[in-house]
């Protein structure tokens, strides 16, 4: 199989397919549609590697926008990203979903949007 994270990450192959998403939406889809079990596990695995992962993004480049780094490092950009996403459901809320909040799928982040990808 080919390397999927840079090698001093490679512990956390296991995660790619499932939480290496590119969008925000697929994101918080992802959030919403899994167990506190599956979420807890995750980030479990991800928040001890934390500061070294953003070291390495932060010597490599921005991996948002630079298309000259390597894959590896913007799937590992993007484990980060989910990362961000399930932290306040361990942290805050205890649960996939925001207590009270706005139903999901009804909120598109602006730069996902068709009307912001034309402009």
């Amino acid at each position: 199989m080919p390397r999927r994270l840079p090698d001093a990450f490679a512990e956390l192959e296991r995660f790619v397919d499932a939480w290496a998403l590119p969008s925000e939406t697929a994101r918080s889809r992802k959030r919403l549609a899994s167990t506190m079990d599956e979420i807890q596990a995750f980030y479990d695995a991800m928040l001890p590697k934390g500061e070294a992962i953003l070291a390495h993004l932060a010597a490599a480049g921005d991996p948002a926008t630079d298309a000259d780094l390597p894959e590896e490092t913007r799937t590992l950009f993007r484990l980060m990203l989910s990362l961000a996403e399930v932290a306040p459901a361990v942290e805050i809320f205890r649960q996939p979903g925001v207590i009270d909040g706005l139903e999901a799928a009804r909120f598109v982040p602006d730069h996902e949007s068709a009307d912001w990808k034309a402009r």
